[in-house]
């Protein structure tokens, strides 16, 4: 089967830092499913493990974990799918990527695909939706439903593909007023266009920013992006027993900064499930099924951000060089072989 990989962490520009090659196809397991993959999106999570994992000649490193496509074949205990049926998913963090046109994943974490969205629309859904759904609900704890006045919630690097389905969840879904940080007019206008009540730049101090909308504390706040630099600001914009979620790998931050407003910290990683395997791993599966659910009654729309062509390494690079840069705005998909 084509696949794309690498065999050195090398820099995005080197000619060998991914490529084309013919890969086996992969078995399955008891619960896995084997999908032919039609669809693909780019993160972050991408291009960090292609600069901390190493290959080898005779077996290359198949990154990638978006992916929208086709079962083609299910393993033996598997029940929650069939061959035939369109799917999505965000696949586990040890197992191989996929950039490839054979995929296999346990079925627990894949969800079916939402009908009103072509695959490349759907493909940029997944990761970011499971990361987005489980900082909001599973520890941040929102309450879902839109009786009362939930108070403030602050969203940092809204533009971005977690931002930018998690603006969406916290509208649709929530009675919090949401305020998405952004820092160009085009990723405002973007953030905006998603339901944030109100967008903030996050070049300046954000507590001048929201004292400035007349919002100076915040109930909860969703750290997405270079977390380590805005951490103060975060901390002062928490009301008392509020909450902070974060999702990157900040530098060293002050966690004693949140001690006297008795806040919570925590941190959301959508691969803890799968990698451990936990009892509740097929949370991912009924999640997906419901975003899934929410994007065909057209509360939710896809974060497809630049369609960059088909799947190959050429096409690839130039996504990791996108992300790299900081500057993308929603997801990078790539699409067919």
């Amino acid at each position: 089967m084509k696949a794309i990989g690498y065999v050195q962490s090398l820099p995005i520009a080197d000619a060998r830092s991914l490529f084309d090659f013919e890969a086996p196809e992969p078995k399955i397991g008891p619960r896995d499913l084997l999908v032919r993959v039609e669809a693909i999106s780019v993160n972050p999570v991408d291009t960090k493990v292609r600069m901390r994992r190493q290959g080898t000649e005779a077996e290359p490193v198949i990154l990638g974990w978006d992916a929208a496509g086709v079962v083609e074949a299910v393993g033996p205990e598997a029940t929650l799918f069939k061959p035939g049926d369109a799917v999505y998913y965000a696949g586990s963090l040890p197992r191989p990527g996929t950039n490839a046109e054979l995929h296999a994943v346990d079925e627990r974490i894949v969800g079916r695909k939402p009908a009103s969205l072509s695959f490349a629309q759907a493909a940029a859904l997944p990761l970011t939706a499971i990361t987005a759904w489980e900082g909001l609900f599973d520890r941040l704890r929102l309450p879902v439903g839109k009786a009362g006045n939930g108070g403030a919630l602050l969203i940092v690097g809204a533009a971005g593909g977690v931002g930018s389905i998690a603006v969406q969840l916290a509208r649709r879904l929530t009675a919090f007023t949401v305020i998405g940080t952004a820092s160009r007019p085009e990723t405002a206008q973007w953030v905006r266009e998603l339901g944030a009540h109100h967008v903030i730049d996050h070049s300046k101090p954000l507590s001048g920013e929201l004292k400035a909308l007349g919002i100076p504390e915040v109930e909860a706040a969703f750290a997405l992006t270079k977390t380590d630099l805005h951490w103060s600001e975060i901390a002062a914009a928490l009301k008392p027993q509020g909450a902070v979620c974060v999702i990157d790998d900040p530098g060293p931050i002050d966690i004693g900064l949140l001690k006297q407003k008795a806040a919570t910290f925590c941190w959301e990683f959508m691969f803890a499930r799968p990698l451990f395997g936990t009892p509740d791993m097929a949370a991912q599966h009924r999640l997906l099924n419901e975003v899934a659910g929410l994007v065909d009654e057209g509360l939710l729309r896809t974060t497809l951000g630049a369609h960059f062509g088909p799947i190959c390494a050429e096409n690839l690079k130039r996504a990791h060089a996108a992300l790299e840069s900081g500057t993308s705005i929603g997801k990078v998909v790539l699409e067919g072989w």
